[in-house]
């Protein structure tokens, strides 16, 4: 298992970086958008001046990230970090310099969409490799690691910076508006690569007719789940919860099977964002 893993970690990698590059050569560079973190300092950097090509400027401007990374973060994530950026910034000038590819595209909002989409990809893919983009990520931890701030907040913050620079740097409110559309839509590709997308609801039953309920539960829609005992908040009366994990094919199953046997019953549905351990 650790040697698959490893493997995979290997794949994602390339994948990863290949990705990056395809949404910031293909999408957002030539329609003047950007996205986050050292990217989208690169990107504001080669339209105001294209001495450098974008691949040597995301390689120059992450040296002193990667710098801050060895000190804080040791050798392992400094030498996983180099290869990223090294991998990154060839796939940009390959695409761009030598293949001298054009933008997809040039409507901006199906840009945006597609850079976030495909930028997220990437990021996603390079964490699960256990690596990093370095640039301001390493940044945000280690402001982190020093502050009552959160990783996420002080990356929240550059990013938002960066998003005001692009207004001058472009002198284009609408887009920077763009911008930020693809970098939410990054984000939330990041978190469903990071998380994935299960296909299950979490459900709450509180009921009075418990044990008739569980055994129509276990029967025709799932086998395992959890039974809470407590007291109300108001009048402390006995509750008890039933709590399982529904497909979501079955969530209409379960409503009739609970409306049957137990018409007073309250239902609570939430997202289920991850599932980790026993077979997951």
């Amino acid at each position: 298992m650790k040697q698959k893993s490893q493997f995979y970690n290997y794949i994602y990698l390339p994948l990863g970086t290949f990705s990056l590059a395809c949404g910031t050569v293909l999408f957002l560079s030539p329609n003047e958008i950007i996205t986050g973190g050292g990217i989208g300092m690169a990107l504001m950097i080669h339209y105001l001046s294209t001495t450098l090509t974008l691949g040597m400027l995301i390689a120059l401007i992450s040296i002193p990230f990667i710098a801050l990374g060895y000190i804080y973060f040791g050798k392992y994530y400094t030498l996983k970090t180099f290869l990223t950026i090294i991998l990154l910034s060839t796939f940009t000038d390959f695409l761009k310099e030598y293949l001298q590819l054009k933008a997809l595209t040039n409507d901006i909002l199906m840009a945006a969409i597609f850079g976030g989409i495909c930028v997220g990809l990437g990021v996603g893919l390079i964490i699960k490799s256990r690596s990093s983009t370095g640039s301001t990520s390493v940044l945000g931890e280690i402001v982190a690691a020093k502050t009552n701030l959160k990783a996420a907040e002080v990356l929240l913050i550059i990013d938002a910076l960066l998003m005001i620079a692009s207004i001058f740097v472009y002198g284009d409110v609408t887009k920077s508006l763009y911008s930020m559309l693809s970098v939410y839509i990054t984000a939330k590709v990041i978190d469903m690569i990071l998380t994935g997308r299960p296909s299950k609801k979490i459900v709450h039953i509180v009921s009075t007719n418990i044990d008739e309920l569980k055994n129509h539960i276990r029967e025709n829609i799932e086998e395992h789940g959890t039974i809470y005992i407590g007291k109300g908040l108001h009048e402390e009366q006995n509750k008890t919860v039933i709590n399982i994990t529904v497909d979501v094919s079955k969530i209409q199953l379960l409503k009739d099977l609970v409306e049957q046997y137990d018409p007073d019953a309250f239902i609570i549905i939430t997202e289920a964002s991850e599932f980790v351990g026993r077979g997951h």
